[in-house]
């Protein structure tokens, strides 16, 4: 972690000593606009484990660009991504420390700080709703109010989620056409205790990996299969050691944008506003084409020689049923509550 920390010090230094004070010297002396002119510039540290390219790298990328052009430069942005300054969950310590201020990453890894956000990895649990009944449950809802006691619990401040009901989707090199063929299937996943649970309900093989071992691994028949979203499997090149993509949509690709509690709560008011309008901004520039990258992306592999294989929707009912274990620990660990509120509000929101 301490590299990490070192090599984000190095390079902000670097951009300082580059910019030779210029751009801080406009923007005090210009003191920004309306209520940002008696402020003190400020500068963020964000950390993001997305590929680049990949739809949360852009919607941090996003976020950066808004937030500058709203305080008129005087609040600042120093974005690292593609796990620059480590794994989500090493960049999840790092900003409970104090040591970085943003985060934006996917669940899974979060689970180990917030227990309340095992509720994403319920399996299938979105996979029969539109973007917009998802949007409404995790934004304005029942369940918006007890997530975000979750996070506060924890010390961190969630604003905002990208998603546009895509999903996460298995790529393999066995050909999976029914729920029997998952049977003995080696994959890669997170190193996430209910992804882990899930696919050994399904009867296959799970081993969790760091990402940056995956490609060699499936090179390597190390593994035969692993899951991820489709704009990752590209960014990625996983067409050149996989045959099919087994469209399973077993768990949401869902993106949090997640903020050290203190730290937000330290920004002056006008600061605060501007942080989440950038949030707001860059979701809503990014949410329209996410099933556009999507399907995009999944067009590439096809093109690259993939076989992509399809599932009707009794599929669904199929896998939730084998996963019943999934859905009693996952209750077990969180309660009750949560969970019944998000299938309570996304059955509403249909």
């Amino acid at each position: 972690m301490k590299k990490f920390l070192m090599l984000a010090l190095v390079l902000i230094l670097a951009q300082t000593l580059m910019a030779g004070g210029g751009k801080q010297s406009d923007s005090q002396s210009s003191g920004g606009s309306g209520p940002y002119a008696s402020l003190a510039p400020v500068t963020l540290i964000y950390g993001n484990g997305a590929a680049n390219g990949a739809a949360g790298d852009l919607w941090g990328k996003y976020f950066c660009e808004a937030v500058e052009n709203i305080t008129g430069g005087k609040l600042k942005v120093d974005y690292f991504g593609n796990s620059q300054l480590g794994v989500d969950s090493e960049l999840q310590q790092q900003m409970l420390a104090g040591d970085i201020d943003i985060v934006s990453c996917q669940p899974a890894q979060t689970t180990a700080f917030v227990k309340e956000v095992a509720v994403f990895d319920l399996p299938m649990a979105f996979a029969k709703y539109s973007a917009g009944a998802i949007d409404k449950t995790l934004n304005d809802s029942s369940f918006t109010k007890l997530i975000n006691e979750g996070y506060a619990r924890s010390g961190m401040i969630c604003l905002g989620f990208l998603q546009g009901a895509t999903f996460r989707e298995m790529t393999s090199n066995k050909e999976i056409r029914s729920i029997n063929d998952f049977n003995g299937v080696k994959i890669r996943t997170m190193d996430s205790r209910f992804h882990l649970m899930f696919w050994r309900a399904l009867g296959a093989n799970p081993t969790p990996l760091a990402f940056t071992e995956l490609y060699m691994s499936l090179q390597q028949g190390v593994v035969e299969a692993q899951e991820n979203a489709n704009d990752t499997n590209v960014s990625s090149q996983f067409f050149e050691v996989q045959k099919y993509l087994v469209n399973t949509h077993h768990i949401l690709y869902l993106n949090q944008f997640l903020m050290n509690k203190k730290k937000f709560d330290g920004l002056a008011p006008a600061y605060q506003d501007a942080v989440r309008q950038a949030v707001a901004q860059a979701t809503a520039r990014l949410s329209p084409d996410m099933k556009k990258i999507n399907d995009d992306n999944k067009a590439i592999m096809i093109q690259k020689g993939m076989t992509s294989i399809e599932f009707q929707p009794s599929f669904v009912d199929e896998i939730i049923k084998k996963a019943d274990d999934v859905y009693k620990a996952i209750r077990a660990d969180i309660g009750n509550p949560i969970v019944d509120a998000l299938i309570k509000e996304l059955d509403a929101a249909k």
